[in-house]
């Protein structure tokens, strides 16, 4: 009886299928491609929404931005792995992530156009001791952070400054009118 029942317990694991609870390690409950391509699509979704955002997000982040980024994360995780849980699965999702990434990495050393489109381009915001106030509105900088990129920089106020530059890090480069 108990020979008969270990025969048969294959038969019915093959028959079942994954389990619907998603707790295989293994079994993967979508097609292989579709984690490659939720992973491209996700992370093409996010270059943009970063990108967007502005050269802040990614060089200085403050308290909320690495929270946001934590739950930006979180957000679209089920849009990239469709509810499975399975190792495989995550291992084909993070795979292609990290293959994207280097892809990126290759395309923008390739290409001007890509690098500027991904990265951004430095952006000046002091020069001579002129303020330029449009460009802090739309990098999203605050006076405060300025002042405080210019006090590392050797600079205790604007007219101080030969150049100010926000990099496409995030950092901000200080040139001061002393250094020659």
């Amino acid at each position: 009886m108990i020979l008969s029942t270990a025969l048969s317990l294959p038969a019915i694991l093959a028959d079942a299928g994954p389990p619907q609870d998603g707790s295989s390690m293994v079994i993967m409950s979508l097609q292989w491609w579709e984690f490659i391509v939720r992973a491209i699509v996700v992370y093409g979704f996010l270059i943009i929404l970063l990108r967007l955002t502005g050269k802040r997000q990614i060089g200085q982040l403050a308290p909320f931005d690495l929270v946001l980024l934590l739950v930006l994360s979180n957000a679209v995780q089920n849009a990239m792995n469709g509810g499975d849980n399975s190792v495989v699965g995550g291992f084909i999702s993070a795979g292609t992530l990290v293959g994207l990434n280097a892809l990126i990495g290759y395309l923008t050393y390739k290409s001007k156009t890509i690098e500027r489109f991904i990265e951004g381009q430095p952006r000046v915001l002091i020069h001579n001791g002129k303020l330029y106030p449009e460009a802090l509105r739309q990098e999203r900088l605050t006076h405060h952070e300025l002042m405080s990129a210019l006090r590392g920089g050797g600079c205790a106020c604007i007219e101080e400054v030969r150049t100010a530059i926000l990099e496409p890090d995030g950092q901000i480069t200080v040139i001061s009118r002393h250094n020659k």
